[in-house]
């Protein structure tokens, strides 16, 4: 536990117990079934096993660049309230971009880092960042939410942090901070949505002809490529479907440049701690080895499409087993909304629209705050510009799509 504690005093209700708010460096000391039974909205991210994971593999924590600083609230003993928060050196993993922010402090010869980051790292998926118990009523949520928010600030002002950022919030959690003084800014993903297809091919009747006929032929083509693709449960993946998983994504991190940012055994701790969230797609070649597959995290409210990978390309066989099979997932299980990652207008013409995200900022110095409102409101304009026009140029037929 960090050295610090805040005591709330309930000055409303004498027989409310006090509201003691601390900040933890890991969740080691945190009950798992108490933090999860928090509301996390549909994302398995900010659940009690991601976050667990991410430190018990390294990929957080000491020489990482992620520290951890949860904000844990409690009243009587029993937990009410978290947000995941930590200190930053850098701004890598985040993928809401600030660099040019950093390079215009340090024009101006102030000091970026380090920086405050509520988020879940290296996972760019919407979510609830405030977690909450779902049992306590209006007045109590408010309660802790301040008290969770004075905390923050305080964290803020002791580790001399130049800045804090809310990464990939939900949308009710932006305006809840912009009322508090932070800066909103808007970005923008591509997200499929269930509208209650009967099966793939009930989605394939909503698009434009040319658009059906490709991806019929995409499927054709990838099909070719393997003799069996099928989702296993978390329970279910065997030590060599995790060791292919970690192969396949650091695979995938060296075609593109990138950084490994989950470091060995992450995939390993993660069937262990949340095997229930987790369905591996694997890929087998016609001989009946596993070359290909992707990761998925699921809960009933959607399908989160994770670390793609291969050992020997395929054409179209990305698409298949990162998009067109959660599709068919989310279909046959009715799951309303499927995020495949950041980024990637070629997944416009296979049924992903363009969907807000969200994220807000506060800055200690205020010319840079002054400097970076100014930045961001030119932003939402070309931000919902390109956006309709991407709308524009989405497969389905007018009327099938939104």
């Amino acid at each position: 536990m960090w050295g610090c504690c805040f005591v709330v005093e309930n000055s409303l209700d004498p027989l409310r117990v006090d509201l003691t708010v601390d900040i933890v460096e890991d969740l080691s000391g945190v009950n798992p079934a108490n933090w999860d039974a928090l509301d996390h909205g549909s994302s398995p991210f900010t659940e009690f096993g991601f976050l667990r994971a991410l430190e018990r593999s390294g990929s957080v924590g000491p020489g990482s660049g992620w520290i951890p600083r949860y904000v844990v609230a409690r009243r009587g003993g029993d937990l009410v309230g978290a947000i995941p928060a930590y200190l930053k050196a850098h701004s890598y993993g985040e993928y809401i971009f600030d660099w040019s922010w950093a390079s215009g402090a340090q024009r101006a010869g102030l000091r970026y880092y380090p920086k405050l980051v509520v988020a879940v790292p290296m996972t760019p998926a919407g979510g609830q960042r405030i977690l909450l118990r779902p049992r306590d009523d209006a007045e109590a949520r408010e309660e802790i939410l301040a008290g969770m928010l004075e905390a923050l600030m305080e964290l803020a002002a002791r580790e001399q942090v130049s800045s804090i950022h809310w990464l990939f919030c939900s949308a009710p959690e932006r305006a809840t901070l912009e009322a508090r003084g932070f800066l909103g800014r808007t970005t923008f993903q591509f997200h499929w949505e269930n509208r209650g297809y009967g099966d793939f091919a009930g989605f394939l009747d909503g698009l434009r002809s040319r658009k059906r006929k490709q991806i019929i032929k995409e499927r054709r083509r990838a099909a070719a490529a393997f003799s069996s693709l099928e989702f296993v449960d978390g329970p279910d993946m065997s030590p060599d479907d995790l060791r292919a998983l970690d192969r396949f994504y650091r695979g995938t991190v060296r075609e593109r440049g990138g950084i490994a940012y989950l470091e060995p055994g992450f995939f390993e701790t993660l069937r262990g701690l949340a095997p229930d969230r987790l369905r591996f797609c694997r890929v087998l070649d016609p001989q009946g080895s596993l070359f290909a597959g992707a990761l998925y995290l699921e809960t009933a409210g959607g399908l989160y499409g994770r670390y793609w990978g291969c050992d020997v390309r395929r054409p179209f066989l990305h698409f298949e087993a990162a998009y067109y099979a959660g599709i068919e997932r989310c279909i046959a299980r009715g799951i309303p909304r499927f995020e495949a990652g950041a980024q990637g207008e070629h997944k416009l013409l296979r049924g992903f629209l363009p969907v807000k995200t969200h994220s807000c900022h506060w800055f200690a110095h205020s010319g840079l705050s002054h400097a970076v409102s100014a930045a961001l409101r030119e932003e939402e304009i070309a931000t919902s510009h390109r956006m309709n026009k991407l709308a524009d140029l989405g497969p389905f037929k007018a009327g099938a799509g939104s």
